[in-house]
């Protein structure tokens, strides 16, 4: 079998050599300190990820933190790895009946006891010392109620990609709301640490959108920019989709919900056609025939559009994606 991340933190040994050394010594005091971070981990049907992903949080040093796990009503083997794993690590576990990922979110923010918190997706891990490094900047920075950081992505089994996604290298060492807004620049939802008492205070995830990260990445930009990037490796960001010219679909079609919350910004009109320029694009390179389809949808008078139409006459394997 081939060796990968998720290889190194879940496969059965018989000696579990991490939890020998985590109760010796000083990371024993350091986890029974008042966490300065708090992870907040939802978990839906994430049984062949969700180990990997415990202990690779679990595996932190160098800062008292918790981890928060809410199983949100998994129909699969989840709970019954959760429950064994909370009796070995001793992290904070609820398991309950199906609320969706945003109202989950909020129920894990409302129980964080730390300064800081950042959350984390069950099929994902966290690369080694993510926490001390991106607490360190905040607490060195305390006009700064939030941070982001790269990821690494990996498949499905969990080899790693070469380098960094140069998607959101990009943002390095700032973004602003105006690139974001208009999708010049990225920032990933799961390499973010904030603070808890101003994110508490803005309202916390809201819950008018399914689109937990956006509205909140657009939320601290429209009032802290510009936002730091750092690169620190936040996370290692499994990519195992199925079906993915309609989870695109579902995705752009809500981020355009979330935009036209800031319908009265000067930079909307040219946002929203930007965004489905992005949406015809992808259906150009994934799925001519949906392209034309929703051509009356996605077609404005704008450059973004020109510059992607000819895609879609185009065959797929001279396009690059």
């Amino acid at each position: 079998m081939e060796y990968s991340i998720t290889n190194m933190f879940a496969e059965k040994i018989d000696e579990n050599v991490y939890v020998k050394a985590f109760v010796q010594g000083a990371e024993t005091e350091q986890r029974e300190m008042p966490p300065l971070v708090s992870v907040l981990m939802a978990c839906y049907n994430h049984e062949k990820y969700v180990e990997a992903s415990v202990r690779s949080v679990m595996a932190q040093k160098g800062v008292p933190f918790e981890l928060i796990v809410i199983d949100d009503g998994s129909s699969d083997r989840s709970p019954e790895i959760l429950e064994r794993l909370q009796a070995e690590l001793k992290f904070t576990y609820v398991h309950r009946p199906n609320k969706g990922l945003v109202p989950t979110m909020n129920e894990l923010l409302s129980m964080a006891r730390g300064k800081y918190f950042c959350s984390f997706a069950s099929d994902d891990i966290m690369p080694p010392d993510r926490l001390r490094l991106q607490s360190d900047y905040l607490e060195s920075h305390p006009g700064k109620p939030i941070c982001f950081g790269q990821v690494i992505n990996m498949d499905a089994d969990g080899k790693l990609e070469s380098a960094p996604d140069p998607r959101y290298t990009s943002g390095i060492p700032e973004v602003t709301f105006a690139e974001v807004f208009l999708g010049k620049k990225e920032l990933h939802g799961c390499s973010e640490m904030i603070d808890c008492r101003v994110f508490r205070d803005l309202g916390g995830y809201n819950a008018e959108f399914v689109i937990e990260d956006f509205q909140m990445m657009l939320k601290f930009l429209s009032l802290y920019e510009p936002v730091p990037v750092l690169d620190t490796i936040c996370c290692y960001y499994r990519i195992h989709s199925t079906n993915i010219s309609g989870k695109k679909n579902w995705l752009y079609e809500n981020t355009l919900k979330v935009i036209d919350k800031y319908s009265s910004h000067p930079l909307y009109r040219q946002a929203v056609n930007t965004w489905k320029s992005h949406w015809f694009s992808m259906l150009a390179y994934c799925d001519k025939k949906e392209a034309i389809r929703r051509l009356p949808q996605l077609w404005s008078f704008s450059l973004p559009f020109f510059k992607r139409f000819p895609k879609l006459f185009i065959p797929r394997f001279l396009l690059k994606r």
